[in-house]
């Protein structure tokens, strides 16, 4: 009587067991999914703190949260200590190398101005608005104007010009990029015509650039209210030449490495050529793509601080020039802001660009 028991006991177990199996594997799947997301926007410290919540092998955990979070932070504090005590031995025409503290303290500094320009700007706006009102209650048939505030622009104003001139000059690169890489790709003539092109314009320096850019700008471009400021185009098209070099080589490779037989099926089925760029060969090609995207970025970004300090147009590079000229007591701490500023964007820049490609390319993985 005990021996049905025991089958029936077993019988009962497995189906159990299969389910929490399942379940767990279902569990694992969405962890590696959400840390794979993590890690595209820099958050990848978080997943261990997920395993951890979900009942993951503990030690295993926090070895890799100490390695992810621990040795970089760790690392951070060494870099500043390390700053701290070598700035005060290093003098210069300004005096000493400004330590953390004091890039601190001007980063505040720089914040709390640009509050006190917002400040002045609404005040500007509040005054007019109420001449204005007291202008048209005596006489309801005067013209009023409202001039525009022409304050100096803070450091956030010059972060935001930076930023809407790098994307347009890496957006006008893109546009410009993906599709001569997507015909050096597919096509050896194209690729044979291109290329010589390609190795001779790849290496010129945004300096050699700049001029010939400003040049053509200024003769071009109407200085009559033009929709775009000419130091907001040169910057931009000068991002542009620099910028657009390692998409179109990295859209030409991916889209040559594609598999053979895959294009074969797109022959056999038919289909147009602008289909099979569309549902085969971008599909296939997006990682090499968006690899050339984010090196454009990145040196696009470098390029316009260089544009904007040498034709002293208005972003960040004008800042980091205009303090080094100011020479106060206090430029040097500005500039090492500015420094990490731009280090900084540069990083999350190049982080928006992975979690974009994560979002819209897949893996074996995902």
């Amino acid at each position: 009587m005990k021996e049905p028991t025991t089958m029936t006991s077993l019988t009962d177990a497995a189906p159990s067991d299969l389910a929490r199996a399942q379940r767990k594997a279902r569990r694992t799947h969405a962890l590696n999914r959400v840390a794979s997301g993590l890690t595209a926007v820099g958050l990848g410290w978080l997943a261990p703190l997920l395993r951890l919540a979900a009942g993951e092998n503990p030690r295993v955990q926090a070895v890799e949260l100490w390695r992810q979070m621990g040795i970089p932070l760790t690392a951070i504090l060494l870099f500043l200590a390390a700053w701290a005590w070598a700035a005060p031995q290093v003098h210069t025409s300004l005096g000493a190398i400004p330590g953390p503290a004091q890039v601190w303290e001007q980063a505040t500094n720089l914040y709390a101005d640009h509050k006190a320009e917002r400040a002045k700007e609404a005040a500007f706006y509040d005054r007019q608005a109420k001449r204005n009102a007291e202008t048209l209650a005596k006489d309801p048939a005067a013209e009023v104007k409202t001039r525009p505030y022409a304050g100096k622009p803070t450091y956030l104003d010059q972060i935001v010009t930076s930023l809407k001139t790098v994307f347009t000059g890496f957006l006008i690169g893109g546009l410009i990029a993906v599709p001569l890489g997507v015909a050096c790709g597919l096509s050896r003539t194209v690729n044979a015509a291109m290329n010589p092109l390609i190795q001779l314009f790849k290496p010129v320096s945004p300096l050699a650039w700049l001029p010939l850019v400003t040049m053509v700008v200024s003769a071009t471009v109407s200085s009559d209210n033009p929709t775009f400021d000419k130091s907001f185009l040169t910057s931009a098209i000068t991002v542009t030449l620099c910028s657009l070099w390692p998409t179109l080589i990295n859209t030409a490779v991916g889209v040559s490495s594609i598999d053979k037989d895959l294009m074969n099926v797109g022959k056999v089925l038919q289909l147009s050529g602008l289909t099979m760029v569309r549902r085969l060969v971008l599909p296939s090609s997006l990682p090499f793509i968006f690899t050339g995207l984010r090196l454009s970025l990145g040196v696009g970004w470098m390029v316009l601080i260089a544009a904007e300090m040498l034709a002293q147009n208005p972003g960040l590079g004008k800042f980091v020039w205009d303090e080094f000229q100011n020479g106060s007591s206090n430029s040097l701490a500005k500039i090492m802001v500015a420094v990490f500023t731009i280090g900084l964007i540069g990083f999350l820049l190049d982080r928006v660009m992975l979690a974009f490609q994560t979002a819209v390319t897949h893996t074996g993985n995902r």
